[in-house]
């Protein structure tokens, strides 16, 4: 039987995909107690960048927006794993980190970055709530639009 999580993950619509394996030398999260710390994650579906080029330029943000949505359910799939298959183990969304890729005079990341920071709220209430940073960069790896890390708490 489905647990609340992955109950609410069904009502949003959300099917969470296989986790993207590292492309470099790193591990996709690491445990240590009670924390998760998970590894940035891209805008991938089924194995492809979906939002590349840079938010501003190649990108609304508007789609900014679901890119980070994105990235914050491929995080959730390494949470999965992470907590042993059992999202309903997760206690809280610490903290999120975004990374918009985006020209200088780019002033927006704040409202790109909701896009995974409203969806966490999203699945798992008030203790989606969390602290976060959004920086703008002028590239990410595969040319993807965001990157978004995160540390979580398990139960």
């Amino acid at each position: 039987m489905a647990g609340r999580i992955e109950q609410r993950l069904t009502e949003l619509g959300i099917e969470l995909p296989t986790p993207a394996a590292p492309i470099a030398n790193y591990v996709p999260f690491n445990v240590t107690g009670k924390l998760v710390v998970i590894s940035g994650q891209i805008p991938l579906r089924d194995g492809v960048v979906a939002f590349t080029g840079k938010v501003g330029v190649d990108l609304s943000v508007e789609q900014g927006q679901a890119a980070a949505r994105v990235c914050f359910i491929n995080l959730l799939a390494q949470l999965k794993v992470a907590a042993g298959g059992d999202l309903d183990r997760v206690a809280r969304v610490l903290r999120l980190g975004g990374f918009i890729a985006a020209p200088a005079s780019f002033t927006q990341h704040a409202p790109v970055m909701n896009g995974a920071s409203d969806l966490a709220v999203e699945v798992f209430g008030d203790a989606g709530r969390h602290a976060r940073t959004t920086i703008g960069v002028p590239s990410l790896p595969a040319d993807a639009a965001v990157e978004v890390e995160g540390m979580f708490e398990l139960a």
